[in-house]
């Protein structure tokens, strides 16, 4: 099939799934469904030949490096003691418990082979976890810590992967020699996702500054960095996935100094946003294609990982391996819980353990995905001496199987274990608040309106003008001030208040822009005045709406 129309096919299915799940009465989560959608373009004849090492090329970089952008870098780093935990601590007991467990539980999967499918069933993915729990979401702190978990974690099960494989190829293993490799390869990813983000944002900003800020190119640009950090990360042989990830967090703090124009930013968020749908969308359809020729094969993958030609014997390993994972994360963030519960007591701080059910939150969230498809493929098909590389088919059935019994058990258990939600992790105090923000931009405006204001104009009369529009401009200004002014007004009043005159003026704009179509049906006005005025309309009823969603 060609390649065009087999992308073509891949992008309909995602808006299928899109339509469908939210014109279905019963709320289905939008990942089962694309799978659901894949494996029915495989029953009627739709074959993809499936590249893992094309696949991490086009996928994994773009969306890790999103994640990395957009993540708040505040909650990132304020966390990080539980991420890393999570990210590296679990990584690590999960391939080494795991591991032995897959050997003593699946005759036919040799030790290293073991460890290796217990690497690459690590790597959690937050993008499933968010939309299981889209009608009921998880607390902030709670997501924050889970992002910035997913964030790392495919680093370090890749890397712990490859050791794996490396070690079932050549029978020989040193920890030794592995940990000093995981440190040059994480540091490498490091330091080339930081580099990359920075020699292209220099070089961008120097172009624009000579020749001014083209929306578009700027899109591309940001379009191309995390491909840039994995490729070069890739070609020096270090973590290409970590790589993206740091281009990402590299790139926010490189626009703080450098912040591109307003339309900029609101045309790129757009254009990524449209990027992450589609692509996350094409992974769990691609997952689901894959799905029917994964049932096809079972009596001989069963035969082969030597439970006899009973499917149900190796779909039995699928489920308690399952079940192990999620045992083994849900005791990892107990004991870590514990021990953090039981320090704050020892330095006399009051403190308490949180509630069975985030813990068991955060057990379920333990959601494999797009990792570990792509990672299990890249299994190789012979040994060096030319042999067939042993169990390969039951690892990767195991892995398949893993995926879609987790999605399953998030999709079903996520939503009762949130509803009705009351306790979360305690959000730590902040003393850069909303309001103290609002009242330093506003003064900063006022300074910066008053300064303009003493420049002498050449035009008297663009002088006048301008003298006028800035009384009233300072007057909005300073209403802003004592509308945010928090003595002697009651702050969810004001708050409410607030809100209700946003929805007026969303109402207002809607007319408004009726009003224009109107015009422009009856040709009162011609297309580009048309176009302007909505233009106008549309970038203050996203602000508000902005507004209205935080």
């Amino acid at each position: 099939m060609p390649v065009v129309l087999m992308v073509l096919l891949f992008l309909l299915a995602v808006v299928v799934s899109g339509f469908v799940a939210r014109l279905l009465p019963l709320k289905v989560p939008l990942p089962l469904l694309q799978i659901a959608l894949g494996a029915g373009l495989s029953w009627i004849g739709f074959d993809v030949a499936f590249d893992p090492h094309l696949f991490l090329l086009l996928f994994i970089p773009p969306l890790l490096f999103l994640d990395g952008w957009r993540i708040p870098k505040g909650a990132f780093f304020r966390d990080w003691k539980p991420i890393l935990a999570l990210a590296i601590g679990l990584v690590v007991l999960t391939v080494v418990g795991m591991g032995w467990f897959v050997y003593w539980l699946v005759p036919a999967v040799p030790l290293a082979v073991a460890f290796a499918l217990a690497a690459i069933l690590s790597p959690t993915d937050p993008v499933a976890v968010a939309a299981m729990t889209h009608n009921s979401p998880l607390p902030p702190r709670l997501m924050h810590i889970l992002e910035g978990e997913s964030l790392l974690n495919d680093a370090t099960g890749l890397v712990c992967f490859s050791f794996a494989v490396t070690a079932a190829l050549t029978g020989t293993f040193s920890l030794a020699e592995a940990s000093t490799s995981f440190l040059l390869v994480a540091g490498g990813g490091v330091v080339v996702g930081m580099a990359v983000t920075w020699i292209i944002g220099r070089l961008n900003r120097m172009l624009v500054r000579r020749a001014g800020e083209d929306p578009g190119i700027q899109i591309l640009v940001s379009l191309l960095i995390p491909f840039a950090a994995y490729l070069s990360a890739e070609h020096i042989h270090v973590s290409g996935i970590l790589a993206a990830v740091v281009a990402g967090i590299a790139m926010h703090y490189g626009e703080l100094s450098g912040r591109p124009q307003a339309s900029t930013r609101m045309q790129r968020n757009a254009v990524w946003d449209t990027v992450q749908t589609a692509l996350n969308g094409i992974i769990f359809v691609l997952l689901g294609e894959q799905l029917p020729r994964m049932l096809r094969s079972l009596p001989e993958t069963a035969s082969a990982s030597g439970g006899g030609n009973d499917v149900w014997h190796l779909l039995g390993y699928v489920a308690v391996i399952t079940l192990a994972l999620g045992a083994m994360r849900f005791a990892w963030v107990w004991v870590a819980v514990r021990l953090t519960v039981f320090r704050a007591a020892w330095r006399g701080e009051q403190t308490r353990m949180p509630q069975t059910r985030l813990l068991a939150i955060i057990a379920t969230a333990g959601v494999r995905g797009a990792i570990t498809l792509a990672g299990v493929l890249t299994l190789p098909l012979l040994m060096p001496d030319g042999n067939l590389f042993p169990a390969r088919e039951v690892v990767i059935i195991i892995a398949m199987g893993v995926i879609l019994l987790s999605l399953v058990i998030a999709s079903i258990g996520l939503p009762l274990l949130t509803r009705g939600l009351t306790e979360s992790l305690p959000e730590p105090e902040r003393k850069d608040t909303e309001a103290n923000a609002r009242v330093a931009a506003s003064e900063a405006a006022i300074r910066r309106i008053e300064k303009v204001l003493t420049e002498p104009l050449a035009d008297e009369r663009a002088e006048d003008a301008r003298a006028e529009a800035g009384v009233h401009l300072l007057d909005v200004y300073r209403r802003h001030l004592d509308y945010g002014d928090m003595s002697g007004e009651n702050a969810e009043d004001m708050q409410r208040r607030d809100e209700a005159e946003r929805r007026l003026r969303l109402v207002a704009l809607d007319a408004e822009r009726d009003e224009l179509y109107r015009l422009r049906r009856a040709f009162a006005i011609d297309d580009i005045v048309h176009q302007k005025l909505v233009r106008e309309i549309d970038l203050m009823e996203a602000s508000l709406i902005g507004k209205l969603k935080h």
